[in-house]
């Protein structure tokens, strides 16, 4: 049985003007697939429209699988960050 946790989400650029704050504290399942995370974080902060083109990282660390199973400790930090553009 997973208990939950509070994580820290960090949103930068357009995620940050989408959910219209920098930083929140969220409750999650302690044990839980990265991509459900994601759904999650982008459901409650209203990221939809660019949910296809986010990445996120756990502890500065990006998550390249989305099917990787993440065990989430109170404190850490989920950084939401939309496709960076170059030129």
């Amino acid at each position: 049985m997973s208990i939950s946790v509070d994580v820290h989400v960090l949103f930068f650029a357009k995620c940050r003007e989408l959910a219209k704050t920098t930083r929140s504290t969220y409750t999650v399942p302690s044990d839980i697939k990265a991509y459900d995370l994601l759904e999650q974080i982008v459901l409650r902060f209203g990221l939809t429209n660019i949910r296809q083109n986010l990445i996120i990282a756990l502890n500065e660390s990006y998550i390249e699988d989305l099917n990787e199973s993440l065990v989430l400790k109170d404190g850490d930090e989920i950084a939401v960050i939309p496709p960076l553009s170059g030129g």
